[in-house]
């Protein structure tokens, strides 16, 4: 793709969504397909009727798999977005400065170049500097359930095979499986943050924004 003299590519300039879109849908397809072979292994067992890739892509056993780790992913960058505006960590790369005023803590200013809700001010202001949490909350609340749905939808699946009563979904919300489910993916994320947290403290990685220069000290805090 040519670009204009002097401007970076479009791969340039969008380079990380891109790559992690790309392993994104890669991954997913090597779940769907993985999760499918190994459904219809378990159906076999059962002596059940194997199912199709398309019908499996519509099962709760997938369904449920899916959504149990976007859930926990936006679980994750809510909370740390939200958390990161109040709590700090001396010392961090990714906490705000202990004693000092951050450039993302100052009161947005109109101009030609701002986002049109920052020109148009009052309530929508409001909104837009709080969309980021907004938007990570909302995407946590509808995985959540899409995974209840999906997890709902697989055990009475597996209650019918085995001849068994089925349940309601809100007497799901019930059982212990569900939750296993829940809580076995959220504190694997808040082990990471906490990890990144704490890690960045003493060890660099030069190049990486994510990272505090290699040499600066154990203690200071910020990028």
């Amino acid at each position: 793709m040519k670009t204009k003299p002097g401007r970076p590519s479009y791969f340039y300039r969008n380079g990380l969504t891109i790559v992690f879109l790309i392993l994104f849908v890669i991954t997913l397809g090597a779940q769907a397909l993985t999760g499918w072979k190994q459904h219809n292994n378990d159906l076999k067992e059962a002596h059940a009727q194997e199912i199709s890739l398309g019908t499996y892509l519509k099962s709760g056993h997938f369904i449920s798999a899916t959504f149990e780790n976007f859930e926990s992913e936006f679980l994750q960058m809510a909370l740390y977005v939200m958390l990161t505006i109040s709590l700090r960590q001396i010392g961090s790369a990714e906490s705000k400065q202990l004693d000092k005023p951050e450039e993302v803590d100052r009161e947005p200013i109109p101009s030609p170049n701002a986002p049109w809700a920052v020109r148009k001010g009052g309530w929508i202001l409001k909104l837009y500097s709080n969309s980021l949490s907004i938007c990570f909350v909302i995407l946590f609340f509808a995985s959540w359930a899409m995974h209840l749905y999906g997890s709902w939808d697989n055990h009475n699946a597996e209650q019918l095979s085995k001849k068994l009563p089925t349940v309601t979904i809100i007497d799901y919300l019930g059982e212990s499986e569900f939750w296993f489910e829940t809580f076995q993916n959220w504190q694997s994320e808040f082990l990471s943050v906490a990890s990144i947290v704490f890690l960045t403290i003493y060890l660099r990685q030069k190049g990486s924004p994510e990272s505090k220069p290699v040499d600066a000290p154990h203690l200071e805090t910020g990028k």
